[in-house]
């Protein structure tokens, strides 16, 4: 029997929410068990529907992505949140991440991929295309000096604390290898790759894989 991606839809604008629903309702393993126009109207939603997953824009005009994945994360078994998003919205982008945001899609992403990456997320695997990527480590190093280095100072006392087999972790997830690929490029097991990066999120005082990645990337190692 299939296990069900359960989805809520987070978006002012109906049409978009109507295409979501059409194109994550192509899949089998995917259901979209409710939507909301706004972000208030979130926890609510997760209390009645309780989803797997939330795909949540980022600008709504009432209470916004950014406001609604902090009173998620807040709760002691969250739903993982990913966050539609356009190229303008970085500054916002790198605030949802420090959120807890599990990843970030397009909004003019490819429907196969969109539903690849509700499936990669549900799995416990980050979501942050590689031109997102791009556009995050631009904002980070557009900064001036000063507000440079004490993230960067901050960020490899923060690594400083793992083990090396953890440091090499934490590092491919930074470059955004997959545990499968992690497990393979370290000659480790599956089930050891998932136990070192539990054990990163854990000593590192963080809530997924996009935060220890974007640590990494503040740390200058990936």
């Amino acid at each position: 029997m299939i296990r069900m991606i359960r989805v809520l839809l987070v978006d002012d604008d109906p049409l978009v929410r109507a295409g979501l629903r059409l194109m994550l309702g192509g899949a089998d393993d995917i259901e979209v068990v409710a939507e909301a126009g706004d972000g208030g109207e979130v926890p609510a939603l997760v209390d009645e529907h309780a989803p797997d997953l939330v795909l949540m824009d980022i600008r709504m005009p009432g209470v916004d992505g950014l406001a609604a994945t902090r009173l998620l994360r807040a709760r002691p078994e969250p739903p993982a949140v990913v966050m539609l998003t356009t190229f303008k919205d970085d500054e916002q982008v790198l605030g949802a991440l420090r959120a807890g945001a599990a990843g970030f899609l397009l909004k003019h992403t490819p429907p196969a991929e969109i539903v690849t990456a509700v499936r990669r997320v549900a799995a416990g695997e980050p979501v942050l295309s590689p031109a997102v990527t791009e556009q995050l480590i631009a904002r980070v190093t557009r900064s001036s000096g000063a507000d440079w280095r004490p993230e960067s100072h901050e960020a490899r006392v923060r690594l400083d604390r793992l083990g090396e087999r953890e440091r090499e972790v934490a590092v491919a997830v930074g470059q955004g290898r997959t545990n499968a690929e992690i497990a393979a490029e370290l000659y480790m097991s599956l089930a050891t790759v998932k136990a070192h990066v539990s054990h990163i999120l854990t000593k590192l005082e963080l809530t997924n894989r996009v935060q220890i990645a974007l640590t990494v990337h503040y740390a200058g190692l990936a």
